[in-house]
């Protein structure tokens, strides 16, 4: 997955693009990248590891550096970005939230056209570069967004940062992945997280459409190509991914999940002490189902945040069962001799649920009933990188 967030700002937009992409952080732990343009400095960029520290930390100490009224950042679980490309189209930055199934097959084409690859990732073609060689093949940047879309396999919103100071927002050709336009006296604002909002000030302008390409200046919006009707939004955002705060076509990650918890409260014929949720997506759905049940709502599990990154974003099997077990503590005064009915938002792997139950059990639950808010998982995604 990954998340992005861009701002065109009458005065300087160094300190709204930090926090701005900041507020992504729990959509990647890969890598975080910003870039900003100023007529002055020209082009900007910087990019960090982030896989054993947080984005805040790496970036603090080098804002000064940053010089401009418009520019884009990025959390990313894939490649090193933003990109910075000197083209026909003239010179920009891009970053993306992407997965391209066919990127061998793409590399392969594109080196038979005697095109070359000057960005790699652990060895690897960097994809956000792949998409910007698609992207300047078109004679103007609509053309070559619509060659992205019309080449690739699986998804790609994008960012895109020009000389003129302007940012060119492109969704998705089928919507999986949202893009969100944010607006405040003297500024516009695109990102993946409308949560990235409220505290920068911005209001939601706008949910773009799949295939929607909109290009933001500080005091207006153009509208480049109209959205196409069919979406494949991901699910999963209001299952797990989202931020509670965030909101997507129109509707909050927070109340689809307590709806989806109040809803199975209201219908269930369990005999039990008290609702719990598995931190953090279960939480909203545990809350719902008290309030549909008509039980308390005890916090029996409590997550460890400091040091503890999301279970299901490490790329390696034994690392996630690690971060699984250690993250999650659970509170024995809350559980023993209690019929507990947990909520929690999926069974992907099923080796998270399997040893938290155990621990429950371990640590004197009298019963425990596992409640999943969304329906079952029969097929990987090629589409978001989620399983």
């Amino acid at each position: 997955m990954g998340g992005f967030f861009g701002t065109v700002s009458k005065a300087s937009c160094v300190t709204d693009l930090f926090y701005g992409t900041d507020y992504n952080s729990h959509l990647g732990t890969k890598r975080g990248g910003l870039a900003t343009y100023s007529k002055e400095k020209g082009f900007i960029r910087s990019i960090h590891n982030l896989e054993s520290t947080y984005f805040r930390t790496k970036f603090e100490g080098e804002l000064d550096k940053f010089k401009g009224n418009a520019g884009i950042g990025i959390i990313s679980d894939t490649d090193a970005q933003p990109i910075i490309i000197n083209s026909h189209l003239g010179r920009f930055a891009i970053i993306t939230v992407a997965k391209v199934v066919n990127i061998q097959q793409l590399e392969d084409e594109l080196l038979n056209q005697n095109m070359h690859f000057a960005e790699l990732s652990s060895s690897n073609t960097n994809q956000t570069e792949l998409i910007a060689l698609l992207l300047i093949q078109g004679r103007n940047f609509v053309e070559g967004i619509e060659n992205v879309f019309k080449h690739i396999k699986g998804s790609c919103s994008m960012l895109i940062l020009t000389e003129d100071g302007s940012i060119i927002a492109a969704r998705d050709q089928w919507g999986r992945t949202p893009i969100v336009i944010g607006k405040k006296e003297g500024a516009y604002a695109a990102t993946s997280e409308s949560s990235s909002f409220p505290n920068l000030d911005y209001e939601i302008e706008k949910y773009l459409g799949p295939g929607e390409i909109v290009r933001m200046y500080d005091d207006h919006i153009e509208q480049l190509r109209e959205p196409n009707e069919d979406m494949q939004i991901c699910s999963f955002l209001w299952v797990y991914y989202g931020f509670p705060t965030s909101c997507y076509e129109g509707r909050n990650v927070e109340e689809v999940r307590f709806t989806c918890g109040l809803k199975m409260g209201q219908t269930d014929q369990s005999e039990v002490d008290c609702a719990c949720g598995i931190p953090d997506s279960g939480v909203g759905m545990a809350l719902g189902y008290a309030e549909g049940k008509c039980v308390p709502y005890h916090r029996a599990i409590s997550k460890y945040t400091p040091t503890w990154p999301r279970s299901f974003t490490p790329s390696n099997q034994e690392m996630r069962a690690l971060v699984a077990k250690m993250k999650l503590i659970p509170n024995r005064a809350m559980l023993e001799g209690k019929r507990l009915l947990f909520c929690d938002d999926s069974i992907v792997r099923g080796t998270q649920l399997r040893d938290n139950v155990k621990i429950l059990y371990d640590y004197g639950a009298k019963e425990v009933h596992m409640r999943i808010a969304c329906p079952p998982l029969i097929y990987a995604c090629p589409f978001v990188g989620f399983s």
